[in-house]
């Protein structure tokens, strides 16, 4: 399917510092790319790599948030990178960030893109479902959002190791249930981690799972206090954010990924 059959609409995040292009139906940006473009400390400067990214989400906000930090979005399906593009563009953040239409999965793409060692920061939602686990969809953008074809989510880790720096840094978003997956494709690559579960509301168990950690770190893990999406439904309606969560869909608040004491 080319981006021209694609019916587009633009939104708006973060308080209106992100403009987006995406699909009116299928695969969208939603809560999940806030979380992750959020856990980019204020203060940060360096070169971010968003892996996966679809049209442009997260690597698109981290450098509208973050006015002294680079970007490289990689994307493999051509309809989503066309959109990055068009996305870049709209932003106005051709100098600050670009665009690699690499296959991810492949060692000999990356380093002729330039990804190798190359990001301070990697921020990556990768498609949460193996090939033949679900069902897979007839729309190749959604099918690829969901499924890792052609590889694992332990290739899927590998390639970020390959694509972050020495002591560079890694956030991903995940299900919950990716846990051990999660921790067991961190092994060997990235240590220090630090974990915050998402939870709908107070009440309810995670659904996804916000893990960090640095390139060849041996410090232990670390569990942070949790993040709860939505206050207490009243009178019968739809559960609103909570006034942290709203603060985050602002673009005003940080969701903090590392809160260890500074070094003595």
């Amino acid at each position: 399917m080319s981006e021209a059959s694609f019916d587009i609409v633009e939104d708006r995040l973060f308080g209106d510092r992100l403009r987006l292009l995406q699909p009116r139906r299928g695969h969208r940006a939603g809560t999940d790319a806030v979380l992750l473009a959020a856990a980019v400390a204020a203060d940060f400067d360096g070169h971010v790599a968003d892996l996966g990214a679809g049209v442009g989400t997260v690597g698109l906000a981290a450098a509208a948030l973050n006015p002294r930090a680079t970007a490289t979005l990689v994307e493999r399906d051509p309809d989503a990178a066309g959109l990055a593009a068009r996305n870049i563009a709209l932003n106005h953040l051709e100098s600050r960030v670009r665009l690699a239409t690499v296959d991810l999965f492949s060692a000999a793409e990356r380093r002729a893109a330039g990804l190798r060692d190359a990001a301070d920061l990697v921020l990556t939602n990768p498609p949460f479902h193996e090939e033949g686990a679900v069902r897979r969809s007839p729309d190749a953008a959604r099918r690829s959002a969901h499924i890792l074809e052609g590889g694992t989510l332990d290739d899927w880790m590998r390639a970020c190791a390959d694509v972050a720096r020495a002591g560079g840094r890694i956030v991903v978003i995940h299900r919950a249930d990716a846990l051990h997956g999660l921790l067991t494709a961190c092994e060997g690559r990235f240590g220090g981690v630090t974990l915050r579960t998402v939870h709908p509301h107070a009440e309810a168990p995670a659904t996804r799972l916000l893990i960090a950690g640095v390139k060849g770190s041996r410090a232990p893990l670390r569990i942070l206090p949790p993040l709860v999406l939505h206050a207490p439904s009243t009178g019968g309606g739809l559960p609103a954010f909570t006034p942290e969560m709203r603060a985050i869909n602002r673009g005003e608040a940080r969701i903090a990924m590392d809160l260890r004491p500074a070094a003595s």
